[in-house]
């Protein structure tokens, strides 16, 4: 397997993890009260943009030609940083 492949398999298992948290949070935020809803709702449309930018960045290095790879490549390490940290964030409010 190319460095390119192990990258993309490694964001696709990310994007599946999020994903099943996305669904389990859905899930809390139907039980709380409707104050703590609102709250859950916001942090929810929060992670769902978070998704999304990462499925375009997964998509975009897909289609990137070789040459523009390892470029390509920095740029998501740096934006993958990015959303992990959010992410976390975002998890750290709904545990609360």
């Amino acid at each position: 397997m190319s460095e390119r492949d192990a990258y993309v398999t490694k964001l696709k298992a990310r994007l599946d993890e999020w994903n099943a948290e996305i669904t389990r949070l859905e899930a809390k935020a139907r039980e709380a009260q409707a104050d703590a809803r609102l709250q859950y709702e916001k942090a929810l449309k929060d992670l769902a943009e978070q998704r999304e930018r990462a499925r375009t960045q997964l998509k975009e290095m897909q289609d990137a030609g070789e040459a523009a790879w390892d470029e390509m490549r920095k740029g998501a390490e740096a934006a993958l940083g990015e959303m992990s940290r959010a992410w976390e964030s975002a998890i750290r409010r709904f545990n609360k």
